[in-house]
């Protein structure tokens, strides 16, 4: 398919209609969950997060963030069928989320999976709306996936 001329000089990420599908899908499954968190921190109990959205073909994701994953995070299944997973990992700073992707890539690539992509979005404000987050965390999954940054560890801060 011949891509339009005014689609390839956008400088923004367009989200089609499987991201538009995947961001309702997300926020359905994690918005009480992010309110939760959003209490804790708020009664001063939590300081920050992160969001992490994983994905990899021809490996069990699931299985690896479930021995890597610490009691505390929150593992949601997204797309089983595209191994493509989110994780909240509480009172967690991005040096802490930077360390628990890594040790998740490493496996990845240590069980030969094809593919693996990796955003992490450090949340330290409640300020944000729910719906914000995740639009913000798939933008830049898809901006990864463009930029082909596949096996890389990508993550952004919102203050």
């Amino acid at each position: 398919m011949i891509r339009r001329e005014n689609e390839t000089h956008r400088g923004n990420i367009r989200f089609d209609g499987d991201d538009i599908a995947l961001a309702a899908k997300m926020i359905d499954a994690m918005s009480t969950t992010v309110d939760i968190v959003y209490y804790l921190m708020n009664r001063g109990e939590e300081r920050s997060f992160v969001l992490m959205l994983i994905c990899a073909k021809e490996v069990d994701v699931e299985a690896i963030l479930k021995v890597q994953k610490r009691n505390t995070d929150i593992l949601f299944e997204i797309d089983k069928e595209h191994g493509l997973y989110a994780v909240i990992c509480q009172d967690t700073k991005i040096d802490g989320g930077y360390h628990f992707a890594d040790r998740v890539m490493r496996n990845l690539k240590k069980n030969e999976a094809v593919k693996p992509y990796c955003v992490e979005l450090e949340v330290r404000s409640t300020s944000y709306d729910i719906k914000y987050i995740v639009f913000k965390v798939i933008e830049e999954f898809i901006r990864a996936k463009e930029q082909n940054q596949s096996g890389e560890i990508v993550f952004k801060t919102l203050n």
